[in-house]
């Protein structure tokens, strides 16, 4: 987030300085719920505005999962690994153009009086049949991105941030906070 929002005249803190944060459960239904609530609950602790974000993965042959539930798509205490094979077991057989996906990654900006801004960013991709590429974390080795021939996992860090769904995100939340300060 820090490197997303690099730039701005305004002073970034991170939950490591707010050791005693509350841990916020992401049980929302969608990820705006979850940014959204992640957000207001940090700000309300630090007396600060707070960004959060969430991220979903939607693919299109599995109507839309798994969705919100990305990051436990494979259980509570799945590794990414686990996430993207099981991802990738549910599609095999499934072709090529009837494995679309699109990534959403809302961010949340919140008050610690309640106020709260949203931002959504959408990168649409194409979940391959094996993974390609060691960078990254999640679903980026099997998240095939068609305009650049590559998954996620074989990018720079420079280039996603270029291009993906959270980059998108926050560059509108960086606008909304340079509108602010």
């Amino acid at each position: 987030m820090s490197a997303l929002l690099g730039g701005l005249e305004i002073k970034i803190h991170t939950l490591a300085e707010f050791p005693d944060a509350p841990e916020v459960i992401e049980d929302g239904e969608t990820c705006q719920a979850n940014a959204m609530k992640k957000a207001t609950a940090i700000a309300r602790h630090t007396g600060l505005p707070a960004v959060s974000d969430d991220t979903g993965l939607m693919v299109e042959a599995l109507g839309g999962r798994p969705g919100v539930h990305a990051a436990r798509y494979a259980g509570e205490s799945a590794t990414y690994e686990d996430n993207w094979r099981k991802l990738l077991r549910e599609l095999a057989g499934v072709p090529w153009a009837k494995r679309g996906a699109r990534f959403v990654t809302v961010a949340a900006i919140a008050t610690p009086a309640g106020k709260v801004k949203i931002a959504e960013g959408i990168l649409e991709g194409v979940i391959a049949e094996a993974p390609a590429g060691i960078k990254g974390f999640g679903y980026d080795p099997v998240f095939f991105v068609p305009e650049l021939g590559r998954t996620l996992a074989q990018l720079t860090p420079e280039e996603k941030n270029r291009i993906s769904h959270r980059a998108k995100a926050f560059a509108k939340i960086k606008e909304l906070l340079a509108k602010a300060s």
